[in-house]
């Protein structure tokens, strides 16, 4: 490939030949497969094949001008697909292929690209048009993906390049209007209605999640565009904004706190560097807020020390959920929710297992916020009520713990913020550039998975709102947590650094130490992210070998400032949004956005059923608050505490209906593609680029190895815990092409797509 970008202006030799026929096969995958209670797909479609009705393609040189129009190449002959009338699928059948023969001559050159019509009823989906003894070429590929609707549907031509990678300037002459062109359809117009064939990505705010016309209790206030309510931009849709081992091992402190390491979100904890915990709210508006938590209360569970000794010795560790739930508490509590704002305490023993040391249990002070919190403190008890209250108090941590997992570090951190980069990529970069090809596959079906959440799941009314205990006021909550996001902090190493769990140490393989030695999703995390980070580099290296080339390329700079401006467009003035001015801040960005696409989402996502199917281990709701002596529920609490615990978590509906939720989304699909992987092996041409995957996916498979030989380690007790559950979730799964899928807590797939 010519690294430079100056136009090539010989002129080139149109002598005349004789055409050939050049054979191909199209694989692709008709409705009725898809969509098996569509009968009637399949009839028509024939029918329509027999009437002459078909499906068409014609090739575009890349090398001859069309003598119409001088800027684009010459078209070939139309050519159709064959053999679609004897070529019966049944509806579970998976992909079909069908011939196609076109007429070519080695004076066309190269064909860079190809026009597709479907002249049937019914849409397929296409996948791959290959090409054999293309003269002077040989073989071609045509990696599609997509979705070819009727004809009728498009006021375009659907284009579909070929597997070369251009940079914008490095592309054939004749084949830039086209790339143009292609990114113009998929940017749309900005207003007109989409319909399910549009294939047009923009941006809009989160203003379809309530239903005002059912009542007020089902109206939610519009998020993103406002100080107020920030939040990452939308996808728009065709939808109309809304108007106006030991049964009860999972009782252990050990357990409870080994699954902040290794468990469905492990990315809270963080170092305690200062005692008491104090609070970054502001005093004007929610008075003292700081802890309530002294040396009294855990002096003596820290096995001989002092407490600023254990904070010298970096053995103090919080679980802090107090500021981002106390501005919501009063409206939270004020639905059929009782539940208080936590902070949990633990110290790391010489084991490297953690303790838990102290809960504390906080509530807005009943004559309004500004007089600050009113806390209570437990400390851990085994016997008697004061065990029962110890009990109660970590179900209430687990309750903060499971919301804002869902919505922060589940919804928020990865669905909602991954969509404006999937939007921008499809509008900014052409299928032809090299950074769409590298992240392409990290996008797959986020679109369509994020906007079927906001119809079933998110939605006023919806599936979370019934299931978790910020009810009505999740998502406005999470708007309020979006106001601290910072793009930069999402990277594994500059996330960990923050928390406080590791310090920066050039004598470790990441550049860093792990405080807490035995943190399984930070050491898998890191071999993970390490990885990444190297092909990243690599691949980067390939098309840009200077940091000039990442300057001028159009596309990527009209990209990076589409994703500041548009698709986070609520923190486009932050200082800490990388330039795009150097290669190295491509591959940062790259990495970033490949960890949170694939491995971030799966270490908080695929280990929901395996930890929270069992309801107890992570109440979701909390119906009563403590209770208070003297009353028939602490009565309740003396005489049948197991009774009293279950009255006061998840209610039954509730659980049917989130344990039914969390075992689908901890399902792998059968399709699913892992890290490592690519759905096609013609995904480039370049030879170089698909050495560097290689290289890639056999260091996926040197971890995998890593990880179970950890796990049978018993050194290693944070890796399986009292529950006897191994840590998997960042098990690539690269060396798994079975395409089983279901519940199998392990697997990073590539993409969030579900």
């Amino acid at each position: 490939m010519e690294k430079l970008c100056g136009k090539n202006k010989k002129k080139q030799n149109h002598k005349v030949d004789h055409s050939k026929k050049v054979k191909g096969t199209v694989v692709l995958l008709k409705k009725n497969v898809l969509d098996f209670k569509d009968v009637k797909a399949s009839l028509l479609d024939r029918i329509h094949e027999l009437l002459g009705k078909c499906v068409s393609l014609q090739l575009i040189s890349s090398a001859r001008p069309n003598p119409e129009d001088g800027l684009r190449g010459k078209l070939g002959k139309v050519a159709y697909l064959e053999k679609w009338v004897r070529t019966i699928t049944h509806f579970r059948a998976g992909e079909t292929v069908f011939p196609v023969t076109f007429e070519w001559d080695d004076s066309m050159g190269a064909p860079g690209a190809l026009i597709v019509k479907n002249h049937h009823r019914s849409q397929f989906y296409l996948k791959t048009v290959t090409l054999e003894d293309v003269p002077g070429h040989g073989h071609m590929v045509f990696v599609c993906n997509s979705w070819v609707y009727p004809a009728h549907r498009y006021k375009y031509n659907r284009v579909f390049f070929s597997n070369k990678t251009y940079l914008p300037c490095q592309t054939p002459e004749l084949l830039r209007k086209y790339r143009e062109e292609e990114l113009v359809n998929l940017r749309g117009n900005g207003s007109e209605e989409l319909k399910e064939w549009d294939r047009v990505y923009d941006y809009a705010y989160y203003n379809d999640l309530g239903s005002p016309d059912k009542g007020p209790d089902y109206a939610r206030p519009v998020l993103g565009g406002s100080k107020e309510y920030p939040y990452p931009r939308r996808g728009r849709t065709g939808r109309k904004p809304t108007k106006t081992e030991d049964r009860s091992a999972w009782r252990t402190d050990e357990e409870f706190a080994r699954e902040m390491l290794a468990g469905v979100n492990p990315v809270i904890i963080s170092r305690l560097e200062k005692f008491p915990p104090t609070s970054e709210l502001d005093p004007k508006v929610y008075g003292n807020q700081n802890s309530t938590i002294r040396e009294e209360h855990i002096e003596k569970n820290l096995k001989g020390l002092t407490v600023d000794r254990a904070i010298k010795n970096n053995r103090l560790f919080i679980l802090d959920h107090h500021d981002a739930l106390m501005p919501y508490l009063t409206r939270i509590n004020s639905t059929t929710t009782k539940t208080y704002a936590t902070r949990t305490l633990l110290l790391l023993r010489d084991d490297g297992t953690l303790k838990p040391l102290a809960i504390e249990l906080s509530l807005p002070h009943p004559q309004g916020e500004a007089h600050g919190a009113v806390s209570m403190v437990f400390t851990p008890a085994e016997e008697g009520v004061e065990g029962s209250l110890w009990q109660l108090a970590k179900a209430y941590a687990a309750v903060n713990d499971s919301g804002y997992h869902q919505l922060i570090s589940h919804w928020l951190n990865t669905h909602a913020v991954i969509e404006p980069f999937v939007i921008a990529t499809n509008r900014q970069l052409s299928v032809l550039h090299p950074i769409y090809k590298l992240l392409h596959t990290h996008f797959r079906d986020t679109m369509h998975i994020n906007a079927l959440a906001r119809q079933i799941l998110i939605n006023a009314g919806g599936v979370l709102e019934r299931t978790v205990f910020p009810a009505k006021f999740a998502m406005e909550m999470s708007a309020f947590v979006y106001k601290n996001w910072e793009f930069t902090e999402q990277a594994l190493p500059a996330d960990l650094l923050k928390r406080g769990i590791a310090v920066p140490d050039s004598s470790y393989p990441h550049g860093l130490r792990l405080l807490i030695e035995d943190y399984p999703y930070a050491v898998d995390g890191l071999a993970i992210w390490s990885a990444i980070e190297n092909w990243v580099r690599e691949y980067c290296s390939f098309y840009y070998p200077t940091d000039d080339t990442v300057q001028d390329d159009s596309e990527l700079q009209s990209w990076w400032m589409e994703i500041r401006n548009k698709g986070h467009g609520d923190k486009k003035d932050e200082p800490w949004w990388p330039e795009m001015h150097t290669r190295a801040e491509l591959v940062q960005v790259c990495t970033i956005i490949i960890w949170v696409a694939s491995a971030l989402h799966a270490a908080v996502n695929f280990g929901q059923y395996p930890y929270a199917g069992f309801l107890p281990n992570r109440p979701t709701v909390s119906r009563r608050f403590i209770p208070e002596p003297g009353t028939s529920e602490y009565a309740e609490l003396l005489s049948n505490p197991d009774l009293a615990f279950l009255k006061t978590i998840t209610a039954q509906f509730q659980t049917l209906l989130g344990v039914s939720l969390i075992e689908m989304l901890s399902r792998h699909s059968t399709d699913e593609t892992y890290l490592g992987q690519r759905d096609n092996p013609d995904w480039t041409s370049d030879a170089e680029p698909i050495a560097a995957f290689e290289r890639f996916r056999n260091k996926l498979i040197e971890i995998e190895n890593r990880v179970m030989e950890m796990n049978n380690d018993r050194r290693w007790k944070n890796r399986v815990g009292p529950v006897k559950v191994p840590y998997t979730l960042l098990y690539p799964n690269t060396s798994d092409y079975s395409r089983m899928g279901g519940l199998t807590g392990k697997g990073i797939p590539n993409s969030i797509s579900i």
